[in-house]
C-alpha cells in the first residue's frame, strides 16, 4: 500500500515540524472511521510518516501516546514506511507486543511488515498473546501462511490446558487445531 492510497490530505501539515504536528493531528483532521480499517488521524499520521526518516519514526513512537504509537505501527503497512524502517521497526513491534494494550498488539500484527520481519519465535509468541488477549486471529496479517509445526503444537497445548481447566477453547483456534490433528 502506498501513502497515496489513503484518502487524506496532509498538504497543510507538511510545512510544520513532524514532532510538533504529529501529536496534534487528531485535533486537526478528526478521528472519523474511513471504512478501510483506518481513522482519519491514523491515515494522516501514516502519510506524514511516509517522508520521515527511520530515526524520526522511532522517536515519534518512543514519545507518543497510545494513539500515536498505534498510528506508527499501522503506518508500517505503507511501502514507504516499511522501506524506511527496514529491520529497525522490529524493535517497535517488540515494544508493542510487550504491552497489554490489544489495540497496539493488533496494530503491530496487522501489516505485512510484521509478517515479513518478525522472527518465527516472536511471531509465534505474538499469535499466542492474541489468543490470550482475545484479539481475533483474523487481525494477524499472514497468519495462515506463517503457521508452522511449532505454532500448531503451541496452539494444541494451549487448547489442552484450557480443556483441562474446564475452560472454553477460543473459537479462533478451531481451524488450527484441526490442521494439527491432520498432521
Amino acid at each position: 500500500m502506498k501513502a497515496a492510497d489513503l484518502p487524506v490530505d496532509v498538504s497543510a501539515l507538511r510545512d510544520r515540524p513532524l514532532a510538533e504536528v504529529f501529536p496534534a493531528v487528531g485535533r486537526i483532521v478528526g478521528r472519523e472511521l474511513l471504512g478501510n480499517g483506518w481513522t482519519t488521524d491514523e491515515a494522516a499520521r501514516a502519510v506524514l510518516l511516509g517522508t520521515a526518516s527511520a530515526a524520526e519514526i522511532a522517536e515519534i513512537y518512543r514519545y507518543g501516546d497510545a494513539a500515536e504509537k498505534r498510528a506508527v505501527l499501522k503506518a508500517f503497512a505503507l511501502d514507504e514506511v516499511a522501506a524506511t524502517m527496514s529491520a529497525r521497526g522490529v524493535d517497535l513491534l517488540d515494544d508493542a507486543l510487550r504491552t497489554n494494550d490489544p489495540r497496539l498488539i493488533t496494530a503491530a500484527l496487522g501489516s505485512p511488515y510484521a509478517t515479513e520481519k518478525l522472527p518465527p519465535a516472536s511471531f509465534r509468541q505474538a499469535v499466542l498473546k492474541c489468543v490470550f488477549s482475545g484479539i481475533p486471529l483474523a487481525e494477524v496479517d499472514g497468519l495462515p501462511d506463517r503457521v508452522d509445526a511449532e505454532l500448531l503444537r503451541m496452539m494444541t497445548d494451549f487448547a489442552a490446558e484450557r480443556r483441562a481447566a474446564g475452560r472454553a477453547v477460543p473459537a479462533d483456534l478451531t481451524p488450527y487445531l484441526s490442521i494439527s490433528d491432520e498432521r
